[in-house]
């Protein structure tokens, strides 16, 4: 849609397919950010990096049929584009296998992303992608190029290092975590979960963090901004499956973030997005913006 042609984001992180029983998906969390901030009319650049082999030819494909900039996504000779195996629970939670050492686990820094980063609106980024030292090391110094820092939590286990996780809550200034994320981390910071309240203020005040926002499913999502919160709650739909609900919302919530919306708007736009693509099948299902905003409408409207 790309409706703004100065205004950007960074998303940094895997690409890779999903393979479910039913076949194989573009995905990747921070991807997943990208798609739909792109149907939101945002400007988006994704640092990533995919096999010189079939399945990153078809990725690449993939990515540019859907107008997305490849600009920024590396081609490794030696290591495969990354898959993740997937299935869904009786309860259509999906389940992922996440195969290591794939290209994505060694995106290297480049002159060129500094300048990026840097001009971008905001810089997406989750913990998975920290798992091996290269793709760690770019994203620590391309963090400290950022204006904005979004961390995505995103535990993946077992590659869940709690230590780089505190470093990136000192680094971020917004960051986006569910209720099981909240407990784990506290619990990691020595401390015993009472509240949501008391975990989040504990949190803020630990890491002098401004921006939280927490997602709890289908009780809704609250946003906590210095000593404000907002509770909103979740738009009643059919689940379809909930493969990228938390990365539609976030890209939901940037896309009116970065434009100074009201926290209303924001967590409108957010709650709405992540419903709104559960009701789908997939992470990046087929869609335009206008399908996006009757549903959001309709739907928002009945839960007021």
């Amino acid at each position: 849609m790309n409706t703004n042609t100065n205004s950007y984001a960074v998303c940094f992180g895997e690409v890779l397919w999903d393979i479910f029983p039913a076949g194989s998906r573009a995905g990747g969390a921070p991807f997943n950010v990208a798609y739909n901030l792109d149907k939101m009319g945002l400007n988006v650049q994704m640092i990533s990096k995919i096999g010189d082999d079939e399945l990153g030819n078809d990725l690449l494909k993939q990515i540019k049929s859907w107008n997305i900039s490849t600009d920024f996504i590396q081609i490794d000779e030696e290591r495969p584009t990354g898959t993740v195996l997937a299935n869904f629970d009786e309860q259509g939670e999906a389940h992922y296998d996440i195969v290591q050492d794939v290209a994505w686990d060694h995106i290297k820094i480049l002159p060129e992303h500094k300048v990026l980063v840097t001009n971008a609106e905001a810089f997406v980024f989750g913990s998975l992608i920290a798992r091996n030292e290269v793709s760690k090391n770019t994203l620590l110094e391309l963090i400290e190029h950022s204006k904005f820092r979004v961390f995505d939590v995103n535990f993946r286990p077992p590659f869940i290092d709690f230590d780089f996780v505190k470093t990136l809550l000192g680094k971020a200034d917004l960051v986006k975590m569910n209720k099981a994320e909240l407990r784990q981390i506290i619990e990691f910071l020595g401390e015993e979960y009472a509240d949501e309240d008391k975990s989040i203020k504990f949190i803020q005040d630990h890491f002098d963090l401004n921006e939280i926002v927490l997602t709890k499913g289908s009780k809704g999502a609250r946003y906590f901004v210095k000593d404000q919160n907002y509770t909103f709650p979740a738009v009643s739909i059919e689940v379809n499956d909930t493969v990228g609900s938390g990365d539609s919302f976030l890209a939901g919530f940037l896309s009116k973030r970065i434009q100074g919306k009201t926290a209303d708007e924001i967590m409108k736009q957010a709650v709405s997005l992540g419903a709104f693509i559960t009701s789908k099948s997939g992470a990046c299902p087929d869609y335009t913006y206008e399908e996006f905003k009757s549903f959001r409408e309709e739907h928002y409207s009945q839960t007021i």
